[in-house]
């Protein structure tokens, strides 16, 4: 498969590919183009001219676009559906759901900007401008680089390229360099329905290239979802520009069950919170705070519940846990759950590796002191169980952490879960849910190292644009 740059198929300068790998069995899908600094400086040169020219094309045309994308989207698919389930390790009932949303996030995106309407500050509100008109607009920022993480990249690419186009804005995607194949399809598909060429392009950059386009002046925002470490040299890099910026980072989410909390919900939402995509999500429950009265109990239900769920390859119907996105990946997990058994937890379920694959896992005992309880994040399907006695000391432990991304709270009284959730340094509280619950039209980002900035159609737009203010002076 080649890149997208100015709308063509494209091979790198240099003529050096990369295969890319299926992670549960390691079967070869494809090969992509290893980019090149000329071939980024090509796609910069196409964004700037692909940009003017996008700027140009009215909104309620730039929505028939992406509506025409979206009919093109269902036409291919199940190819997309098998794309994702294989690139990405994903398995294929989630990878199903991964690129319906395809449709929910563009037709949001389109209908919020056809309402993103400018405002007036009118004559006589401010002393000494009472015969002055003042108008209050937004315009297309320029190129955003848009640089997608390996574990959602469909539902990633939604949230920045949607909102990029549809503001006028070029979107220079960035994709995942082990699992680009998904976006690149994508990319094909909004060229084929008729987005200006140079408006959407995606470039298969090898990380240190990602930092040179992070650094290019011409880059005039960057979104991204990854890594705090990766997120804080994207901020280092991009400051020297004054480039403005949204970050998406880890988190080590806390999920509190207070002791009037519901346990049979709170332990049918591991599934979700904690098993989805394998544990790789960055918004999954990773800290299990149960009160000391239920703790024994969740625990027997939470190791049943997770010893009956399917493991299997991505491409089987009733695969429920599979693959991480390589080996690499497990093997690190594998290390951050025998440091946690070494600082005192044990293991009630799973525990083992298998090449790519990592057992989903139960930890009990674990000390709030272990580096798990606290800035460890574990992306994989673990799940450690704390206890707690007090309100005040779970959400002292769901706070020990310089992450803030989201938090859940499982309880009956709602007057409760105000007080608790107004205390929980993070991005989101959920209430009687896992803290795995983001829509597309929420502000989602974090606290503290989880992240700048959010995104979701009620927020990116402002991300998105700059303000100018057109000023009619003595118009009355």
């Amino acid at each position: 498969m080649k890149m997208i740059i100015n709308g063509k198929p494209t091979d790198s300068v240099s003529g050096m590919t990369r295969e890319i790998y299926a992670p549960a069995d390691g079967t070869i899908l494809d090969t992509v183009p290893v980019a090149s600094e000329e071939d980024l400086e090509l796609a910069f040169e196409a964004a700037r001219e692909g940009q003017k020219k996008w700027a140009k094309v009215p909104v309620y045309k730039r929505a028939e676009i992406l509506m025409r994308f979206l009919v093109l989207v269902e036409r291919d698919k199940e190819e997309l559906i098998q794309t994702l389930s294989a690139d990405n390790g994903k398995p294929i009932t989630q990878a199903r759901q991964e690129i319906s949303n395809i449709s929910t996030a563009f037709r949001a995106f389109a209908e919020k900007a056809k309402h993103y309407y400018g405002t007036i500050i009118p004559p006589g509100i401010e002393p000494g401008h009472e015969q002055n008109l003042q108008l209050v607009t937004k315009e297309p920022v320029g190129i955003v680089l848009c640089i997608i993480p390996f574990n959602f990249p469909s539902n990633l690419f939604c949230q920045k390229v949607a909102p990029a186009l549809m503001m006028g804005n070029a979107a220079l995607v960035l994709p995942p360099s082990g699992n680009p194949l998904t976006n690149l399809k994508m990319t094909q598909l909004l060229v084929e329905a008729g987005v200006t060429d140079g408006a959407i392009q995606c470039v298969t950059a090898p990380g240190p290239l990602k930092q040179k386009a992070v650094a290019d002046p011409r880059t005039a925002f960057v979104t991204i979802t990854g890594s705090t470490e990766t997120g804080l040299k994207i901020a280092e890099t991009a400051a020297k520009n004054l480039t403005p910026y949204a970050l998406e980072l880890g988190g080590n989410d806390p999920f509190i069950v207070l002791d009037d909390g519901d346990l049979d919900l709170a332990v049918s939402e591991i599934v979700a919170g904690r098993m989805i995509n394998s544990g790789q999500v960055c918004s999954a429950s990773k800290r299990f705070l149960i009160h000391d009265s239920l703790v024994e109990e969740f625990t027997e239900k939470a190791v049943r519940l997770i010893a009956d769920l399917k493991v299997g390859l991505p491409s089987c119907e009733d695969t429920q846990v599979t693959c991480l996105i390589n080996e690499d990946a497990a093997r690190e997990v594998e290390k951050q759950v025998n440091l946690t058994v070494s600082q005192g937890a044990e293991i009630a379920l799973g525990g083992k590796r298998n090449g790519a694959f990592y057992e989903p896992t139960v930890l009990v005992n674990v000390p709030s002191s272990a580096d798990i309880a606290q800035d460890m994040e574990v992306f994989g399907p673990v799940v450690p169980i704390l206890s707690f006695h007090t309100d005040d000391e779970a959400v002292e432990m769901a706070n020990r952490s310089v992450f803030g991304l989201s938090s859940c709270i499982f309880t009956a009284d709602s007057k409760r879960a105000h007080r608790m959730a107004a205390r929980l340094e993070a991005g989101s509280v959920i209430i009687n849910g896992s803290t795995f619950l983001r829509s597309f039209e929420m502000p989602f980002g974090g606290w503290k190292q989880s992240g700048v900035g959010t995104e979701g159609v009620m927020s990116t737009f402002e991300e998105m644009t700059r303000t100018k203010v057109l000023a009619f002076k003595n118009l009355l």
